[in-house]
């Protein structure tokens, strides 16, 4: 089966625009909602607990079945569902700014669900277009350039909402934050439909039973255990490391202000560095090569906020770790993602991929949700040392699921 994708310049646009889109949603949950919520007087405790109201990126694999058996009545398959996810996202954003936390805590939680929610479907049906529209040959590069344009739009929640909150109320602070969903909508009325590898599931039955029959027939139950492992550790370490990162660093002394303006410069040039260097190094290395060097370069970023636990509120420390993290966190996220788009079978896409995404997305979830007891039992630093330790285990499965000197290639399609 041969497959001849887009161009190379349309793929890189389409790329970063969906990237930005399907990343924007869940940096306004973890970074925005968490320095809201802190400035607003809310429990540390009770900051840790909302990464619960992330549970839709972990349990997504049950629905994605849906989005691969049914097709709505405008724009195909994949953007019919993409437009609507979007849509969604930014008006539960617009509204959640609208109430006090402090006051109205639950309306809050409610909103921020609904964001989850349709985020993580976002992510379900943006990662199926991708696995379908590009070809092999594209999709090392072109999930690097995704994965970076995913952690850039951090920059907007996590820098330019903050500085924005400093001199302007916290409903126009999300009004605004909100409409930047607007080039991920636009983007996905102008982008073409992938084109179909085969007729989709005929029934419920089949989307469900028949995607995860496939993996663990393909090659051995074992070796799915395997890769499934993998995935849960991966990025373990790194996730825990930057569940509180913000509250870390007005806990030690950084005005919002500072932070997002440091953010904004050490984060931006290191996150468009990543992804040069990103689209550069998985055309050049592959995805095995790549997940071993961006994922021991991941567990050193991690350490980097052991050292600014120890140094205190100094700005040029601040700077490297925030710009070295976001260098290597993206760099390994590619890595990462490419790797189980690969691994996944284009007539099941939706469903593999969501089951493969939202296992990575379980310590997110569940262990990032005792950051904040763990923090309060250890303190910042040995926390820190602690996710350090914890980015190990998924690098010493790498000479089973990705060996050095082999180069992963997908069983599934010759590309041109």
């Amino acid at each position: 089966m041969v497959h001849v994708g887009p161009s190379r310049t349309k793929a890189l646009l389409v790329c970063i625009f969906l990237g930005f889109s399907s990343g924007l949603p869940l940096f306004i949950l973890y970074n925005l909602l968490s320095a809201w919520l802190k400035s607003e007087g809310v429990d540390l405790k009770a900051i840790g607990l909302f990464a619960l109201v992330g549970m839709p990126y972990t349990w997504k694999f049950l629905w994605a079945p849906a989005m691969d058996r049914f097709k709505l009545p405008f724009l195909g398959r994949r953007r019919g569902w993409m437009v609507v996810t979007q849509i969604a996202v930014m008006l539960a954003v617009i509204l959640m700014g609208q109430f006090n936390p402090s006051t109205e805590i639950w309306i809050v939680v409610f909103l921020a669900s609904i964001v989850a929610f349709f985020s993580a479907s976002q992510d379900i049906v943006v990662d199926a277009h991708r696995r379908e529209w590009l070809t092999e040959g594209q999709m090392g590069s072109g999930t690097a350039l995704f994965v970076n344009a995913y952690k850039l739009s951090t920059l907007v929640p996590g820098s330019l909402s903050l500085i924005l909150s400093d001199l302007i109320s916290w409903d126009w602070v999300f009004l605004i934050t909100g409409l930047f969903m607007l080039p991920g909508i636009l983007t996905t009325l102008l982008v073409s439909e992938p084109r179909e590898y085969g007729p989709p599931p005929l029934t419920m039955r089949d989307a469900v039973i028949e995607p995860f029959k496939e993996f663990i027939h393909r090659s051995g139950w074992k070796h799915a255990a395997l890769i499934l492992l993998f995935i849960f550790l991966y990025k373990l370490g790194d996730s825990m490391a930057s569940a509180l990162a913000t509250p870390f660093y007005i806990e030690l002394g950084f005005t919002r202000t500072e932070i997002g303006i440091v953010a904004k410069n050490a984060g931006l040039w290191a996150s468009i560095l990543g992804g040069i260097l990103g689209a550069y190094w998985m055309l050049k290395t592959g995805v095995n090569k790549g997940l071993w060097i961006f994922g021991v370069l991941q567990a050193v970023a991690t350490f980097g906020f052991v050292v600014l636990a120890q140094s205190g509120p100094d700005l040029w420390v601040l700077s490297w770790v925030i710009g070295f993290e976001a260098i290597t966190a993206g760099l390994g996220t590619a890595a990462f993602t490419a790797y189980l788009a690969l691994e996944t079978n284009p007539r099941f896409t939706a469903t593999q991929f969501a089951l493969f995404t939202s296992l990575s997305a379980v310590p997110r979830t569940f262990i990032n949700a005792l950051t904040g007891y763990i923090v309060e039992i250890t303190g910042w630093t040995n926390f820190f040392i602690i996710c350090v330790i914890l980015a190990l285990p998924g690098l010493m499965l790498l000479p089973k699921i990705a060996p050095w000197r082999e180069e992963k290639k997908s069983p599934f399609e010759k590309t041109v």
